[in-house]
């Protein structure tokens, strides 16, 4: 795995385009890391952040609980977490709670029982559209715990 630092540019630049994308204001940071885990996906991490890039989505790593707080949620049953763990979608019958979001918005996975995060996905619908479904797809699990971004994540530190 290589990893670098990036330039002040292309740090500011970064950030600047997350935020936007997340809707979320970050506190400056100085100095960003890049760590390359495949050819299409890179951990960027910095002082209190950490970001996993696959191709051109940014996601919140699965290990910064007080990033994914600020992320509209989806509460799933114990049932789905099995699945959930192995990169199933969430699927609208295990779904318990949920707060509000919009389509093609990053949505958090939450089980029930500890309220811990599992994934980390895109809304296939809002949730507005999700309170009249009975069944499908509501999120697309993009990042989720044990998958190969989870792994070597827990073996970079800053």
């Amino acid at each position: 795995m290589k990893s670098n630092l990036i330039s002040k540019s292309e740090t500011s630049a970064l950030i600047k385009t997350v935020s936007e994308r997340w809707g979320i204001e970050f506190p400056k940071i100085k100095n960003l890391k890049v760590h390359q885990i495949l050819d299409d996906a890179q951990i960027i991490t910095g002082k209190g952040i950490k970001i996993l890039k696959i191709n051109e989505e940014y996601l919140p790593f699965l290990s910064e609980t007080e990033m994914l707080e600020k992320f509209p949620n989806v509460m799933v049953d114990m049932g789905a977490v099995k699945f959930m763990c192995k990169g199933a979608n969430v699927m609208r019958p295990g779904i318990k709670k949920f707060t509000e979001f919009d389509k093609d918005k990053l949505v958090c996975i939450i089980e029930e029982s500890q309220h811990k995060f599992l994934a980390v996905g895109k809304a296939m619908v809002s949730s507005s559209e999700l309170e009249s479904m009975e069944k499908g797809e509501v999120v697309k699990n993009m990042h989720y715990i044990s998958d190969k971004f989870w792994e070597t994540g827990k073996t970079i530190y800053d």
